[in-house]
């Protein structure tokens, strides 16, 4: 083996993402698939320098490299049980997307929507379709560029099992609760049916907390019936 091995790589933190998901229960399985989904990247002190974004805006889509910050353990195995399988069959970790790996790092593609300087935070990125959790540590951002395209990539289990989705019955007077610019976004994350995949009972209420309130639900017979919205305390 040729070339220098190093036992460990010291990354440092850029930036946190600000998002309207203060858990993890409901971000959309992968990213773009909310695109009406606004959130923001603020950079880290260090690193709020205009120059270090400088060009960014003539592309249109950009890589995120994360941390799952909520799922890191401190022993690895190697397979796993992706939802997209029921969470009944074991797959193995590096052919799949699942955040309990080695190095619990994550890889989104996002929409660039803006680059705006702030007065108090520097530049700070606008995206949309963003899958991350508020506050999540981000490492590294890298433009997208047409190559990362594959049109005849095999994707696995992915194409086999396809997505499915289901239809939002959302009545006004819960709606209403919602801020406004978020209702479309919402709509979208809850069409993917945010349960986990193992859990199908038709009378169970879940609970979505997102945008400052936390919305109820039930599905049965591929309809989600919201059944509440309440807001978060001030």
């Amino acid at each position: 083996m040729t070339g220098v091995i190093r036992e460990k790589c010291d990354m440092k933190i850029i930036a946190h993402m600000e998002s309207d998901f203060p858990s993890k229960f409901g971000i959309p399985r992968q990213s773009g698939r909310a695109e009406k989904l606004v959130s923001r990247i603020v950079f880290e002190p260090e690193y709020r320098v205009p120059e270090a974004l400088r060009g960014i805006e003539e592309f249109s889509h950009l890589w995120v490299i994360w941390e799952f910050s909520a799922n890191i353990r401190e022993k690895w195995t190697p397979t796993v049980r992706p939802p997209r399988l029921g969470g009944n069959k074991r797959t193995g970790v590096f052919a799949t997307r699942s955040p309990f790996r080695p190095n619990p790092l994550g890889l989104s593609c996002v929409r660039l929507l803006a680059c705006r300087q702030d007065e108090k935070l520097g530049p700070v990125l606008y995206v949309g379709g963003a899958d991350l959790m508020d506050g999540t540590p981000i490492y590294d951002i890298k433009p997208y560029i047409r190559a990362d395209l594959h049109p005849d990539a095999r994707c696995g289990f992915v194409d086999t099992h396809p997505d499915t989705y289901v239809t939002v019955n959302f009545p006004d007077e819960y709606l209403e609760k919602v801020p406004e610019d978020k209702r479309e976004a919402l709509l979208e994350i809850l069409r993917e049916d945010p349960r986990p995949a193992y859990q199908n009972d038709p009378e169970r209420v879940y609970g979505l907390p997102f945008a400052g309130v936390d919305v109820h639900f039930k599905v049965s017979e591929g309809i989600l019936t919201v059944c509440g919205v309440d807001k978060f305390p001030e």
